[in-house]
């Protein structure tokens, strides 16, 4: 439980609390340089952003102190995307067949491998979201949903001073 909260309450923080109120023109999942992540960041978490099914090289500069949390491959289902969902239950099918549609994922931190990183798939617990203007999933800014997030993530302690990469790959 780093910084007293779940693995899953963490993921449903990075989907409500920064991913989804940022705006799409300055989002980071939509910027391929890096010049845009520390859009929204606040507290002892420090989140980096997926990209859209192609690669991106970004360069960010995190503070010392921040713990690092970051998806290898993520999704999202709520009741404002998929009208026909009707339950909790149906929340977490959708976002489940998403992930198991995945064969391999790769992963390193400075050119170490990481192993083992089908056990860090994490399965949020329901949330609670509100679109913010010009949101990425182009619904009307002011929405308020609720979802339920699935994925495989890597939270990091924070790493050291200096230059740091990691790689990720998901066939």
């Amino acid at each position: 439980m780093p910084y007293g909260l779940t693995y899953g309450e963490w993921t449903a923080r990075w989907w409500w609390q920064w991913a989804y109120p940022i705006s799409r023109d300055v989002h980071p999942a939509y910027d391929d340089s890096g010049k845009y992540c520390a859009q929204g960041q606040s507290g002892p978490v420090w989140f980096l952003a997926g990209t859209y099914e192609h690669p991106a090289e970004r360069l960010c500069t995190i503070p010392a102190g921040k713990a690092i949390l970051f998806p290898i491959l993520n999704s999202e289902c709520s009741y404002a995307e998929f009208s026909g969902l009707n339950s909790e239950e149906e929340l977490r099918q959708c976002t489940k067949q998403m992930q198991d549609s995945i064969v391999h994922l790769k992963a390193s931190i400075d050119s170490v491998p990481i192993s083992g990183l089908e056990q860090y798939c994490v399965q949020s617990p329901l949330f609670n979201l509100t679109l913010g203007q010009n949101n990425i999933l182009e619904l009307s800014a002011n929405t308020t949903t609720q979802a339920v997030s699935d994925g495989n993530w890597l939270f990091l302690e924070p790493l050291s001073p200096g230059e740091h990469k990691s790689t990720l790959r998901v066939d």
